[in-house]
């Protein structure tokens, strides 16, 4: 039976971080390739808007910008925190040699080693949303200078880089902790991790999937088709 649970291990475990990384390839090529195709991509264009009509505009509100960009370093700062807790939380329970997760209830490889690798995997996760959150905060730091600089003529594009930064790395701290909500279920067993992971691509691909825009974008796209035929006709 140890053998089993094992061979369980090892071949549920690789399976569902497959599926894992394999959607956030996908997901990646097309917010390079396809980005109107996904939440992602549309919030950067709705960054980009935003930050021109702030540029743009006679009478500057500096006040508003620096408050939604204030919000956004405040939401960062607080992901941070909690993700450096939880890293010395880990790494205190690694210190103390639990032996919680090293039940028999658990239908898994509860070994010793096994058990270092999942601490080790988990304490990653937390540690790299810690860091994608503390770059995202320093990204939009510097769109607050950016903006709020007195009497500058700086161009908005480099606004639009800072605050699309800030976003980016804001989004890969919050993967990150996805990806330690599934190998935190390894905690549980092979089988709880593998289904997690399934459960959270479902998810994910639905809430990153523009599908709303995409139906607008059709609808308008079929308008202007009949009235080209119309036309012709």
């Amino acid at each position: 039976m140890k053998i089993e649970k094992e061979y369980l291990d090892l071949v549920l475990v690789p399976c569902g971080l497959l599926v894992m990384f394999s959607y956030h390839i996908l997901l990646l090529y097309r917010c390079l390739k396809l980005p109107h195709t996904t939440v992602i991509g549309y919030e950067n264009h709705d960054k980009k808007d935003w930050v021109q009509k702030i540029m743009q505009s006679e009478n500057k509100d500096v006040k508003t910008a620096l408050d939604v960009i204030s919000a956004n370093v405040s939401a960062a700062t607080f992901l941070a925190s909690i993700s450096l807790t939880l890293s010395a939380l880990i790494g205190a329970w690694i210190a103390n040699n639990s032996v919680i997760f090293q039940s028999k209830l658990i239908y898994g490889d509860t070994r010793p080693e096994t058990m270092s690798i999942k601490y080790i995997s988990l304490l990653i996760c937390f540690l790299l949303a810690f860091s994608c959150f503390v770059q995202s905060s320093r990204c939009f730091i510097h769109a607050n200078y950016l903006i709020s600089t007195p009497g500058s003529d700086i161009p908005s594009g480099y606004v639009e880089l800072a605050v699309i930064r800030g976003g980016d790395f804001w989004s890969m701290g919050l993967r990150a902790l996805y990806f330690a909500t599934t190998l935190l279920m390894w905690f549980f067993g092979p089988i709880p991790m593998f289904a997690t992971s399934v459960i959270m691509v479902l998810l994910l691909h639905s809430l990153d999937s523009d599908t709303a825009s995409l139906v607008k974008n059709r609808s308008v796209g079929n308008k202007l088709l009949k009235k080209f035929e119309g036309s012709q006709i």
